[in-house]
């Protein structure tokens, strides 16, 4: 597997190079300037394409990459106007703006560049070995942590730069969780809980992959990466997206449907020992990591109330940092929703949900068919889960080959005959 043009090598080379971005502190830049790298080079090509350019060279942008390209610019719209409104400053209102050009932006760009000639079997392979890397670390990660090695190394000095975040440019060995003295591994991740949808989400990716050694490693690193981050979400979420995502893709086969009859029916019979099974789940859940689930829900909470402050445009910013009795966590975090509303108000928060919702059908559509789409929805459906957890979109850095595969799945061109809705799913790679 090599690359065999400009952008392969560009989305080649750099995630196999994370590791090395990573120790250098330079991560979170080099990712987001590779979204707007591949966004210059898609422009250059269409400015360029004429109608004797050959098909397998034209490139076109489809409706649904445009729904997100202009929903993030609303997301923008917000952001300046809340900022505005809420009188922060020119200098907070410059800051808001960088971050959206280092975060946000990339929800759109990284989809837009998989109208390019980028196959997913290259991302896929070169997930495996950023896996296989993964599993080579992760002993002298747990060895630092035996020797008393210092957790934290250095902080790269771009921070100053962009003003976004020390735990961006952080290199750590090792970390724990707040309230608790467990070790937890961030690898080239932020934080912990980041490092776990990393994880599921390369599992899905590394699932596709085509030669038996390479998907057998990919997995593997993908599993150790959600093990290692003692993510409660991740542990669970696998699972559930995968036979989520499973049903949908059969659910126009009889067998799925009377097997969904069976299972509701017996649902039905046992829901009061069912219901008392998924309290006590729930409590188990937050009781494995109290202090942790005490600032989640109390972040929310904050939010919302401060919600009603700014409730169509927002606050335009997260306050940071927080209060001392939630660790200092900035208010508008750990969870995509209730920090889209503090920060973006109602507008944010709609021109966020709109493309998630349409995108979800077009790969929902395409999946009956189409390999791609049902690795982009397995992608999908696991970002949307975790949007419950912590604040998604400052993270496109570093999920950024899902949301390509995303969007190589938008330019599939998939037919649905009536008489192929219940034929196996084949794979269309481009």
């Amino acid at each position: 597997m090599k690359p065999q043009n400009f952008e392969e090598s560009l989305v080649w080379y750099w995630i196999i190079s994370t590791y090395v971005f990573y120790f250098i502190g330079i991560l979170y830049p080099v990712n987001f300037v590779l979204a707007w790298i591949l966004f210059f080079y898609l422009c250059k090509r269409l400015w360029n394409q004429t109608a004797q350019t050959r098909i397998e060279k034209r490139i076109k942008v489809y409706w649904i990459h445009w729904v997100w390209i202009v929903s993030i610019l609303i997301v923008a719209i917000a952001t300046i106007v809340g900022c505005i409104t809420y009188d922060v400053g020119t200098n907070q209102t410059l800051r808001s703006l960088i971050n959206w050009f280092t975060d946000w932006a990339l929800l759109a760009l990284f989809p837009l560049s998989g109208c390019l000639n980028i196959r997913p079997q290259l991302i896929y392979r070169a997930v495996c070995i950023l896996c296989l890397q993964s599993l080579i670390l992760i002993p002298f990660f747990y060895l630092a942590w035996i020797l008393k090695l210092p957790a934290h190394l250095y902080s790269s000095p771009i921070e100053r730069l962009i003003q976004n975040g020390e735990l961006f440019y952080n290199v750590n060995l090792y970390g724990s969780d707040y309230g608790t003295n467990d070790i937890r591994l961030f690898l080239f991740a932020p934080w912990a809980p980041a490092l776990g949808l990393i994880g599921n989400i390369y599992f899905f990716l590394a699932v596709e992959e085509r030669n038996n050694k390479w998907r057998w490693i990919g997995i593997a690193g993908s599993l150790a990466m959600s093990i290692v981050s003692v993510s409660r979400l991740s542990f669970i979420a696998l699972p559930i997206v995968f036979i989520l995502v499973l049903l949908l893709t059969k659910i126009t086969k009889p067998t799925t449907q009377i097997a969904l009859g069976f299972v509701s029916f017996l649902a039905g019979i046992f829901s009061t020992a069912l219901l008392g099974t998924i309290r006590d789940a729930k409590e188990a859940f937050y009781n494995a990591r109290p202090d942790s689930s005490r600032v989640h829900e109390a972040l929310g909470m904050i939010a919302l109330e401060k919600w009603k402050e700014a409730p169509i445009w927002g606050h335009g910013f997260r306050e940071a940092p927080g209060p001392k009795a939630l660790a200092e966590m900035p208010i508008g975090s750990h969870h995509t929703w209730f920090g889209l509303l503090f920060v973006k108000g109602i507008v944010g928060f709609i021109a966020f949900l709109v493309p998630i919702l349409l995108s979800f059908i077009v790969l929902l559509i395409k999946a009956q068919k189409s390999t791609t789409a049902r690795v982009a929805l397995y992608f999908l459906v696991t970002l949307l889960l975790f949007t419950f957890n912590d604040s998604q979109e400052v993270l496109g850095y570093l999920y950024y080959p899902g949301l390509i595969i995303m969007g190589i799945a938008f330019k599939e061109e998939v037919q649905l005959p009536k008489s192929s809705l219940n034929k196996k799913p084949e794979a269309a790679y481009t």
